[in-house]
């Protein structure tokens, strides 16, 4: 009944999208500047049964109704009901049907909250929004559908990838697809301004809060992903230029950089084009990350649902895309003549932009260049981090202190360039820095620089937030909130990165290891059953001898049975100063367990940092709905 029920439901979206798209091109033709509210009922209507579909599949895997395809292979009966619920989006089709929510719900939004904004704009919008969304619901029910049934009805499932039962894992889909999917309305929203020759500030307006929520949602995605891979993988790191952790980074970079511009052209009326390309860059980033992810080119722990088939259908809906945003804004494409002058906060933000490009161009690169030799020499590479560390690094540092100068400059031009308070900032961030060096030892060059860089934006950013605090002045809070995250961000990778102790080594029950200042004994093992795995846990006690302190560490080995999979739980002892990582894995036919052993300064910081980024961008929205 439930499949039924749910392929009508999607039959009824993929209806009313296109009765939105005839009616929407019949208004077009009536003079007036009301929408009808036929549209508006419609687009209610869709949002109601894309919903329901959803909350449909959520409600046949609580109930393990394994009639259906899709819950016999990505669920089991004895699987906890929280990673039952979020099975439905854990998978290739729960998780296109989730991304057909977000297109549908976003598109409605946007018809209601944008009544101020010129009417053929938002019909424009509204028919490119529900094309995109007819293009994925043939998607889903071509090859994709989640409301497949299965005949014979089998009495168990084969449950769901134990490395997927994870509470951030769990949030991380709905929270990058926020992210990812929302780009899409803006994309819609780019298509429709040039149709419409609707520009300038309006079009900057209507844009600007869709891009900070796609942008917080995004980053937030990315960071709850990054925590999931430090716990959950054993690579004990918060990023490890993985391709797939790629794929999100892409569209992330430009996001930012037209986060930026839409002020440009909200304040000055400029840089129109360049906000339209990267208004339609952003989702087609989006939608070529889904294409790696989903097509099986790229091999990566992240990457699930490898089916040709489905990239071929990915691959021409993103070639379709590209080539008529393409054709229209070449067709519609005015020149503009930029004459910024250097001491303006414009000239500041042009040159974030630059950066950001070079960084999404860089891991462009990194990412697609493996794939392209692979097909045309069959020779098999991996980019790794060194390339990135190389690469991106050095531009770390001016990107730094553009964050730094550039909001102190007015619109149009300033007489700001340097004072003296900047000098005792840079002094003192140097003061820090050689702090650093006393405690930690010596570090290169580059990282002298980066450190001073990173600590002269948080000295700045602290100046600024005391002073928005006394109400001495009036400044942009989320702004200073967010540099200040970044600022943190960077310093902690800084010191994490270089300062990081990491030692590989076998041992058996009963031995111990000397390793740096720490000797680590491995007391015992034991064993554990939950309701839907095995355990084997290490007991471990790590000593510092440097400060006589002794710390308990329990990795686990856990043996699932459906699916059948071993997984290696990381036991980790989170501190202010820093973090202890252990993990154990058996070595076969033997007595012997590999250990990997790692002290991560400041890693608890790294996340906090991240977080505080987002904070800023959520405190942003909440400025925009203040002054709407």
């Amino acid at each position: 009944m439930l499949n039924n029920t749910g392929h009508l439901l999607i039959f009824l979206v993929m209806v009313l999208s296109l009765t939105i798209i005839y009616k929407s091109y019949l208004e077009l033709k009536i003079s007036s500047q009301k929408i009808s509210n036929s549209i508006y009922q419609l687009s209610l209507f869709q949002s109601t049964f894309a919903i329901s579909s959803f909350l449909v599949l959520i409600v046949a895997f609580i109930n393990s109704d394994f009639s259906l395809i899709n819950v016999y292979e990505n669920s089991h009966s004895a699987k906890p009901l929280f990673y039952k619920i979020a099975g439905a989006w854990g998978n290739h089709e729960g998780s296109l049907l989730l991304w057909i929510n977000i297109l549908v719900i976003f598109s409605y939004f946007f018809l209601i909250f944008n009544f101020n904004h010129l009417k053929k704009f938002r019909l424009l919008t509204l028919i490119i929004q529900n094309l995109l969304i007819l293009g994925f619901v043939i998607f889903l029910l071509k090859n994709s559908n989640p409301f497949s049934a299965l005949e014979p009805v089998p009495s168990e499932g084969l449950g769901l990838n134990p490395i997927l039962q994870d509470p951030a894992l769990a949030i991380h889909p709905p929270l990058l697809y926020l992210g990812f999917v929302g780009c899409s309305i803006y994309f819609s929203a780019a298509m429709a301004s040039m149709l419409a020759n609707y520009r300038g500030k309006s079009f900057a307006l209507s844009i600007k809060s869709w891009v900070l929520i796609s942008w917080c949602f995004q980053t937030l995605g990315i960071i709850v992903g990054s925590i999931w891979a430090y716990y959950e993988l054993g690579w004990g790191g918060f990023w490890f230029w993985d391709p797939v952790e790629n794929a999100s980074l892409l569209p992330w970079f430009a996001i930012t950089a037209l986060m930026h511009s839409v002020m440009v052209l909200e304040k000055r009326d400029n840089l129109y084009s360049w906000v339209i390309i990267l208004c339609l860059l952003t989702f087609i980033l989006s939608v070529t990350g889904t294409f790696l992810v989903r097509s099986g080119i790229l091999n990566s722990v992240h990457t699930f649902a490898s089916d040709p088939a489905r990239g071929i259908y990915i691959l021409i809906f993103l070639s379709l895309m590209i080539l008529s945003s393409l054709l229209i804004f070449f067709k519609f494409y005015k020149k503009e003549n930029y004459s910024f002058n250097f001491k303006s906060k414009e000239t500041f933000i042009l040159i974030n932009n630059w950066f950001m490009t070079f960084f999404l161009v860089t891991v462009f690169i990194g990412t697609l260049y493996p794939i392209f030799l692979d097909v045309l020499t069959d020779v098999k590479i991996s980019v790794g981090p060194p390339f990135y560390n190389i690469v991106i690094i050095p531009l770390v540092i001016p990107l730094l202190l553009l964050m730094v100068f550039g909001p102190q400059f007015n619109w149009i031009n300033s007489n700001k360039f340097f004072s003296t308070k900047l000098i005792i900032l840079i002094l003192g961030a140097v003061g820090v820095n050689l702090f650093i060096f006393f405690i930690f030892g010596s570090y290169s060059f580059l990282t002298n620089l980066i450190f001073i860089s990173s600590i002269f934006l948080i000295f700045y950013s602290l100046i600024e937030l005391k002073k928005v605090l006394q109400k001495k002045i009036k400044y942009n809070l989320p702004r200073i909130i967010s540099h200040l995250g970044f600022g943190m961000m960077v310093l902690f990778i800084g010191i994490n990165h270089q300062y990081s102790l990491e030692d590989d080594f076998n041992l058996k029950v009963g031995e111990e290891k000397k390793f740096s200042h720490y000797e680590i004994f491995f007391d015992d093992i034991k064993l554990k059953e939950e309701k839907n795995y095995k355990a084997v846990i290490g007991n471990f006690r790590v000593k510092n001898i440097k400060n006589d302190t002794t710390q308990s560490l329990n990795p686990e080995i856990r043996i699932y049975a459906n699916p059948e999979t071993l997984t290696y739980e990381a036991a980790i002892k989170t501190r202010i100063s820093s973090d202890l990582y252990l993990t154990m894995s058996n070595i076969s036919r033997s007595d012997f367990y590999n250990i990997k052993f790692q002290n991560k300064p400041f890693m608890i910081w790294i996340w906090i940092s991240a977080l505080t980024i987002v904070l800023g961008g959520f405190l942003q929205l909440l400025n925009r709905r203040n002054e709407n």
